[in-house]
Order: structure tokens, then C-alpha cells, then sequence
């Protein structure tokens, strides 16, 4: 478990317990009362308001008031929380849209001026549109959680993408791609990439994309994607 997840998981962990210990934290984040103990400091030091109480009976309590002084969300989180409401209206199914579109504009006011920056550039390469009614969804698998992060680095800083792909019949076969676009046909999401070694566009479901990582020293150009009519920017969706 990562920093930032074991922080995350801490902080729901006093929330929802009230008083616990750091033996308790450490069994539930599975990590040692030395780690523990260095990640309620760091916690404290972000602005959360952490109590101790020494004795028997006595443990750690998160006051009910207590908020972060920081925004912690990095660029790819606002991002998937922007393409998930994007994903729900463009299906035509989120009843509370314009609560949630306040909400997530909040929390753009929270980011500092270089990750609204990406954050931009980022959603510039988001595109909906609508999946055709005879599409199979019988084989609809959980994405790797790996793959937004490594979108985001591949996306601003112009990397190409190196990734396993599994296509409908099961093939395997190793892919390094230019990333140019993201397309949401809800409920399936695709790569659309230029495939050097095919000299063309290609369009990779997500799902079937395993083991993604960029290629640090292989920038690559922008290159425009022919998309059909019905599919649009987010930002024409998002007015």
C-alpha cells in the first residue's frame, strides 16, 4: 500500500471509528506502529486535527471539524471524478448533475494554478459519444487501476504507452502506441492511439489493457483523430 492510500485509509479509519489505537491502524492499514505513527504525524502537519490520549482506555480521535489546509486530490483524480459525472449525463442517467457539477467545481478552486493547467490539457483529450445497441458486452472486465495514472503522464508529457492488450478472442500481444485521445462509449472506454508498428489509428478497449507504463525517453507528435459525427469533445458536453 502506497503513502497516499495508507493517509486515505487512515483518515476514513478515525472517521468512522471515533477512538481507536495505533495498534488498531496498523493491523487495519497493515503496516508497522513506526509507519503508523510518522503517517498521523504527516496527517497532522497537512492540517488534520488528530487527539491523543495517553493511558489505558486513552487512543486517537480525528475532531469531526478537522479538514486538510491543502487540496490532496492529484490532477488524475479530479480527472476521473470529471469523466465519471461526464460518463453518467452522457448516458443520460444522473439525476443530480448540477450538484455534482458544484461539487467538482469546488474542488477545482482548491487546485493550484499548474494542476488546473493540466488538469485542462488533460480533459482536452476526452471524448464522448454513443455505443452502438448490437455492441457485445458479455466480456466487460475491471480496469487496472494502473492505467489512469499512467494516462495522465503519457497524455501531458507526449510519452508513448507500452502496455499488454487481450483482444476479443483472447489474443495476447504487446503494444507501444502514441496516446491521443480517451473515448467513453458508456459503458466501454477506449485508448484511441497511433500504432506506429501498423501505421495507423487504433481504438483499444480499456478493460482488455494490462501492465500500462510509459516509455520515458519516446515523445511523440499530435496527430488529429478522425472521430465519427455523433462523438463529441467533453468540453461541448460540459456547456
Amino acid at each position: 500500500m502506497n503513502i497516499r492510500i495508507r493517509h486515505d485509509a487512515l483518515v476514513r479509519s478515525l472517521r468512522r471509528n471515533g477512538t481507536t489505537t495505533i495498534d488498531e491502524l496498523a493491523r487495519e492499514v497493515g503496516a508497522s506502529r513506526r509507519t503508523v505513527l510518522r503517517d498521523i504525524s504527516a496527517l497532522r502537519d497537512e492540517g488534520f486535527v488528530i487527539h491523543s490520549d495517553v493511558g489505558r482506555g486513552g487512543g486517537l480521535q480525528l475532531d469531526p471539524q478537522s479538514m486538510q489546509t491543502t487540496a490532496r486530490l492529484s490532477v488524475s483524480e479530479v480527472f476521473a471524478l470529471l469523466i465519471s459525472v461526464a460518463a453518467m449525463r452522457a448516458a443520460g442517467n444522473l439525476p443530480f448533475s448540477d450538484l455534482a457539477d458544484a461539487g467538482l467545481a469546488r474542488i477545482e478552486k482548491a487546485l493550484p494554478s499548474d494542476k488546473i493547467r493540466d488538469l485542462r490539457r488533460f480533459l482536452d483529450c476526452l471524448h464522448i459519444g454513443q455505443l452502438s445497441p448490437l455492441q457485445d458486452l458479455s466480456d466487460i472486465r475491471p480496469m487496472d487501476p494502473a492505467l489512469l495514472p499512467a494516462f495522465e503522464t503519457a497524455f501531458l508529457q507526449r510519452l508513448h504507452l507500452r502496455f499488454d492488450y487481450r483482444d476479443a478472442k483472447g489474443a495476447k500481444t504487446h503494444r507501444t502506441v502514441e496516446p491521443q485521445a480517451m473515448l467513453i462509449l458508456q459503458p466501454l472506454w477506449y485508448l484511441v492511439a497511433w500504432d506506429p508498428a501498423r501505421d495507423d489509428f487504433r481504438h483499444f478497449r480499456m478493460d482488455r489493457i494490462s501492465q500500462p507504463e510509459c516509455v520515458m525517453d519516446a515523445p511523440f507528435r499530435w496527430r488529429h483523430v478522425p472521430f465519427e459525427n455523433d462523438v463529441c469533445p467533453y468540453s461541448e458536453l460540459a456547456r
